[in-house]
Parts: structure tokens; C-alpha cells; sequence
């Protein structure tokens, strides 16, 4: 008998059991991931139980305070700000002002506190960052920002010399302020002048409204002088804010310092110790002398008038064409030229207490000891007379403090 296998069966056959033979491995395989699933994850879970023990991390004990509080207006610009750390030491402290510059300040030794070195500037917005760690240096930090008061009464200091100037040896740093200071060490603190060569460069004040600045000598020629005024929020008197923040820059030109002898009626002009000229003079007759002692030329003018009620001597002149004029105190004393006065240079003392050269009148005449002594003296310079019968100049009157020993000055 012909018997011929049924088409497909085997094959069904076959397929059935290598669907099963599949499945078991399926199993097999299902039940050793699941089972090796399980060991890893129960290995993972204690490892991860592990980590997240030594990971886990306790807050920083150190708490930063900031004063003013976050949001703060009208905040006085002195006093007002305060950074301090508890149960922990500042690291870090950052106040920066709305176009990112930095204030200056320092933490105190045991790093409880901060303070800024200066006052802020009115009306403007700060912000500040500051961290602390703790025993352990786990860090803490706060940030806060505030606006400082607008000020409704303010002054302002007018300067000598002009920014970008060139100055004679004599000439100091003075301010005087629109308003009189109740405050002057504040003020003072607020104003400071660099130089280049360094020297020591202190201040004094003269009333308070006036404060001058200058080196116990006359400066070295070629010296540069930087000086910032940051008056911007320093309260000057009660409830009086300074609204400046300049920077002003100035050189030192030649050496040049003129001798005045009111006996022999002679000026000598030395540059850097050398006599370049010796020139005739006539200074102030009795009962009208010329002070002595050192005084600096504070103003030059090519032709001024002069008036004797001015300067409390009543209608005795009224000269308005006076030429070449070189102002040396506030009370009135110039050294100019003179084209009324005769014979008197070189020979006896003519004048109202000024120091007068020869000149002729409309000072058009460049070759006269008046025109060559303007043409060649420069705001700052110094004009030292001797010999006369008058007392020594007062150190307010005009930019005279060179009459001040150094120790008073500084005191």
C-alpha cells in the first residue's frame, strides 16, 4: 500500500513543537531575567539605600542677615547698610550699584559683620550677595537689593585748579562748598588725591566751607595729581547731601619762585633754583605795606580795574585799566603793572599794598618787566616777599596755606 504522508502535517507538527520548544525557552528565559532582575534590583535598592545615606547633607547652620530689607526705598546713604553672619563667618560679600560697579567694604576679622569703606550715592539702586559657611564649610547665602534716598537740599564743591591743567609748584587742591559742613571728616573721607610720583599729599580746612589739599613742600616739577571728588550721598550737614562725582587731573609745570625784597625793591624769578631775571619793583608805602610770606598766584588777568573802595580804602584810586594782573590773596593783593608810577621801581615803595612792576598803559608792550613776568608766570606759581614792614599773609587769604607749619597743617 501506497501510503504518501498527508501535505503539511509534519510541518504542523514540527511548527507546534518548535512553538513550544520556543515558548518553554521563552519562559525559561523570562523567569531567569525576572529571577536576575530581581537579585540586581534588590542589590540596586540596598546600594542606592547606601548612597543616599552618605549623599544626604544637613542645611548650613550659618544664617546671613542683610539690612536694608529686600525691596528697601529712601534708604540712607550712610549707616543703612549692614551684612552680618550668625553661627557661621561671611566669605563673600558683592554690592553693586545698577551699571555693575562694585562699592568697596571689608569683613571684620572675626567675619560677624560687613561694612562699606564709603557712603553710597543717592538715588541709586543696589544689589548685594553675600555668603557664610559654617563649622562644618556648608555655605549659605542671601541676596536683596534696595534704593538709596533723593536728597531735597544737596552742595557741591567749586575746585582750583581747572581739570587738565598746568600748575605752578605752589599750587594746592582747594574746594570751596556751597554749603557750610557740620560734617568734615565725612567730607574729607569722600574726597581723595593720588600722585604720580607718590608723596604725601593732607588736607585742612579753613572755616567750613573751605577745605585745601597740598604736600608738606612745594611739589616736584612733572608731579601728575589725580583727585576724586566722590561727594555723590556723603551727608555734609543734616539732611544736606553732597550730588558730585568727579574726577579731576592736573600736572605740575616748572619750577618757579619769585623773591620779592620790599627794602630793596627787587624781585628775583628763579626757575629750579636758578635767578633767570631780577626785576625792579615798588611795593606798598607806610601804612599801606605788602604783606610778607609766601603767597601763590590764584588768578591771572591781561587788564582789570581796581578800585580802592574794594578793598576798604574809600575813593583814594580807581585805576580801570590795569595791566597785567596776577591776583596772590582774596583781600586784594596783586602784583601787576604799573604805568602811573614814575620813578618808583627799583627805588622806593609807592603803592597800596600791591607789588607793581613797570608797564605802560594799554599793556601793549611786550618787552616790559610787567608783560615778561605775566607771559612767563603760570596760575600756581609762587611769589614770596620779604622785608616788608607789614605782618606775614594769613593762610586762608588766598591759596597761602604755605605760611602753616606742616604740623598744623595736618593737626
Amino acid at each position: 500500500m501506497n501510503v504518501r504522508p498527508i501535505s503539511g502535517a509534519s510541518v504542523d507538527a514540527r511548527g507546534r513543537a518548535a512553538r513550544g520548544a520556543a515558548l518553554i525557552v521563552g519562559v525559561l528565559l523570562a523567569v531567569t531575567a525576572c529571577g536576575g532582575g530581581g537579585s540586581d534590583s534588590g542589590d540596586s535598592k540596598g546600594k542606592a539605600a547606601g548612597n543616599s545615606s552618605q549623599a544626604e547633607t544637613k542645611q548650613s547652620e550659618a544664617v546671613v542677615a542683610i539690612a536694608p530689607k529686600d525691596g528697601a526705598q529712601s534708604v540712607d546713604t550712610s549707616g543703612a547698610l549692614k551684612v552680618s553672619a550668625t553661627k557661621g563667618k561671611l566669605t563673600e560679600v558683592q554690592v553693586k550699584d545698577a551699571k555693575g560697579t562694585a562699592i568697596a567694604g571689608k569683613i571684620a576679622a572675626d567675619g560677624a559683620s560687613w561694612t562699606p569703606s564709603l557712603h553710597l550715592a543717592s538715588g541709586t539702586k543696589y544689589s548685594v550677595h553675600a555668603v557664610a559657611k559654617d563649622s562644618a564649610g556648608r555655605t549659605a547665602a542671601e541676596d536683596s537689593s534696595f534704593t538709596t534716598l533723593t536728597p531735597k537740599n544737596t552742595f557741591i564743591g567749586n575746585f582750583t585748579p581747572e581739570d587738565g591743567s598746568t600748575v605752578g609748584v605752589g599750587m594746592p587742591f582747594s574746594v570751596r562748598f556751597t554749603r557750610g559742613i557740620t560734617s568734615p571728616a565725612d567730607v574729607e573721607k569722600a574726597i581723595t588725591v593720588k600722585t604720580e610720583p607718590a608723596v604725601d599729599v593732607e588736607g585742612h580746612w579753613f572755616g567750613n566751607d573751605r577745605l585745601d589739599f597740598r604736600p608738606e613742600k612745594y611739589w616736584k616739577e612733572g608731579t601728575k595729581v589725580t583727585v576724586s571728588l566722590n561727594l555723590d550721598g556723603v551727608e555734609g550737614r543734616k539732611g544736606v547731601y553732597g550730588k558730585q562725582d568727579k574726577t579731576v587731573s592736573f600736572t605740575i609745570g616748572r619750577n618757579q619762585v619769585s623773591v620779592v625784597d620790599a627794602k630793596k625793591h627787587t624781585m628775583k624769578v628763579t626757575q629750579d633754583g636758578k635767578t633767570v631775571k631780577t626785576i625792579a619793583v615798588t611795593t606798598g608805602k607806610p601804612g599801606y605795606d605788602t604783606w610778607n610770606g609766601q603767597m601763590v598766584i590764584s588768578e591771572k588777568l591781561a587788564v582789570t580795574r581796581m578800585n580802592g573802595e574794594t578793598v576798604g580804602y574809600g575813593g583814594e584810586y580807581d585805576i580801570k585799566d590795569v595791566p597785567h594782573a596776577a591776583r596772590l590773596t582774596d583781600s586784594g593783593t596783586f602784583i601787576h603793572g604799573n604805568y602811573w608810577g614814575g620813578d618808583a621801581f627799583g627805588n622806593y615803595n609807592a603803592s597800596h599794598g600791591c607789588v607793581g612792576l613797570r608797564d605802560v598803559k594799554g599793556g601793549y608792550d611786550s618787552g616790559v618787566p610787567a608783560a615778561w613776568f605775566f607771559n612767563h608766570s603760570l596760575i600756581g606759581d609762587v611769589v614770596v616777599v620779604k622785608n616788608s614792614d607789614d605782618a606775614t599773609v594769613a593762610p586762608e587769604n588766598g591759596l597761602n596755606g604755605w605760611n602753616m607749619s606742616w604740623e598744623k597743617w595736618k593737626a
